[in-house]
């Protein structure tokens, strides 16, 4: 594709967005302005090839070769530049039947992921087959809401992570989706879910109050929205908790074409996106911040 092309479909349902309490005549006034990237994938799937030309609505896209392409210009646009996962990056090709997840984790080490949560099929393997792929992630695993105390996983995640870019503080936790249901237990052993809202609350505490991060992003499974239903989606998540600046989600393999904008408990923007699934989609948001770490922000969904 054409640079021209490319830049005028990248920004293409892009969205500037206030976040916190300032205006944005911050950024129109003469300074400093820190620009940080977030690319970030969900529900791949063992993807690895692109879909083919007869491959119906998806033909010619995705593919970890043209993913790579694209992370690696905007990463030399922008050396501020974090790649995260939201999960589900196992099952759904021969590749993982075969490799059993050995190909997806080598493959992310190479695109040098920084972060992923972990999904609910990635435990499709057992929990014994995930921790054997443990050493060919070269990236962190994060998870807040999976107690892995007396599984083999035990010490093997963190619950939050924190990146410093340029100066900026970033911090990423990580939430999966509730088990029960949807895995076999004998898959996910003796894994304890916690409550994604009072798991939050608590991260948000530790990261703005305790770390002083200037960015809190939670990478989430939990699905984004379920109607007339008491389960916790993205959006819910997003309304009942603060500081939190970006959900990324995933596992409803909801394609956005620019992230959801959710008023928070205290009144505050929080951005919410998913890029669909397989791989298709790349997720791109710019956060800006000026000399006082006032921060805007915009994104939008890339097709690979």
């Amino acid at each position: 594709m054409k640079r021209r092309n490319f830049i005028q479909q990248a920004a293409a349902g892009t969205a500037l967005v206030t976040l916190g309490t300032t205006g944005l005549q911050s950024f129109t006034t003469l300074g400093k302005t820190t620009k940080i990237t977030i690319l970030h994938t969900n529900d791949v799937h063992s993807h690895i090839d692109a879909f083919g030309p007869e491959d119906g609505r998806n033909a010619n896209k995705g593919g970890v070769a043209r993913r790579a392409t694209l992370i690696d210009t905007f990463r030399k646009e922008n050396p501020n530049t974090l790649l995260l996962d939201a999960g589900d990056i196992f099952q759904g090709t021969p590749y993982f039947n075969y490799y059993g997840g050995e190909l997806e984790f080598k493959l992310m080490s190479k695109l040098k992921y920084d972060a992923a949560t972990i999904g609910n099929h990635d435990f499709d393997n057992g929990i014994e087959g995930l921790y054997a792929q443990l050493p060919h992630a070269e990236f962190q695993f994060i998870t807040a809401n999976y107690d892995f105390s007396n599984t083999i996983m035990d010490t093997h995640t963190k619950p939050y992570t924190i990146f410093v870019k340029d100066g900026i503080k970033i911090g990423v936790f990580g939430l999966g989706i509730k088990l029960t249901g949807l895995v076999d237990p004998a898959m996910y052993k003796e894994t304890q879910y916690l409550d994604p809202i009072e798991t939050s609350q608590e991260m948000t505490r530790i990261l703005k109050d305790d770390e002083h991060c200037d960015l809190i992003i939670c990478l989430s499974h939990l699905g984004y929205n379920y109607t007339n239903s008491d389960k916790i989606g993205d959006l819910k998540l997003a309304e009942a908790t603060k500081d939190i600046d970006l959900i990324i989600g995933g596992h409803t393999h909801t394609f956005l074409k620019k992230p959801t904008v959710v008023k928070n408990k205290a009144g505050v923007n929080t951005l919410v996106n998913q890029v669909g699934c397989y791989g298709i989609n790349l997720g791109k948001i710019d956060f800006y911040f000026d000399a006082d770490k006032n921060k805007s922000a915009n994104g939008t969904s890339i097709i690979v």
